[in-house]
């Protein structure tokens, strides 16, 4: 009898950690977005995970849209830290069935940064960003004499 119980709660565990496995590889989706990272903080209790707040803008003078994210990786959190205030874009997987927050508050896993150099005004227009090495590389103007 007890052999029977021990056999249950072993083949129990193994479909239970079975089922993480599947769920944290699979990928429900996978994608892009693109905005300002406007908050990224370090959450949780006991499981710490990174959780930020995108704001994607799609014309100008519109209401930005929230993209809600959460970041397992610490490199990718520090790149995503030393990104704010810069147009990014961020490439995620939409994980699904992963229950409690432990593994994060959203579906949505960030795991690369890639920051914008050039700002879309619409299809085609694009607003070129100066290097920063560029601008102080640059002569400066004569003052104008009186």
């Amino acid at each position: 009898m007890l052999k029977r119980v021990v056999l249950s709660l072993l083949a129990l565990a193994l479909l239970v950690a079975l089922y993480f496995w599947a769920a944290m590889s699979w990928s429900y989706s996978t994608g892009d977005r693109a905005g300002w990272v406007q908050k990224l903080s370090h959450k949780g209790w006991v499981c710490k995970t990174w959780e930020g707040e995108l704001a994607m803008v799609s014309l100008p003078g519109s209401t930005p849209e929230k993209f809600l994210f959460t970041v397992h990786d610490d490199a990718v959190a520090a790149r995503i830290t030393q990104a704010m205030g810069k147009r990014v874009s961020l490439h995620y997987a939409e994980k699904v069935g992963l229950p409690g927050s432990c593994f994060g508050e959203t579906r949505y896993f960030v795991q690369n940064i890639v920051v914008s150099e050039e700002i879309p005004l619409a299809t085609g227009v694009m607003v070129p960003v100066p290097h920063p090495a560029a601008s102080a590389a640059a002569p400066a103007a004569p003052a104008a004499s009186r």
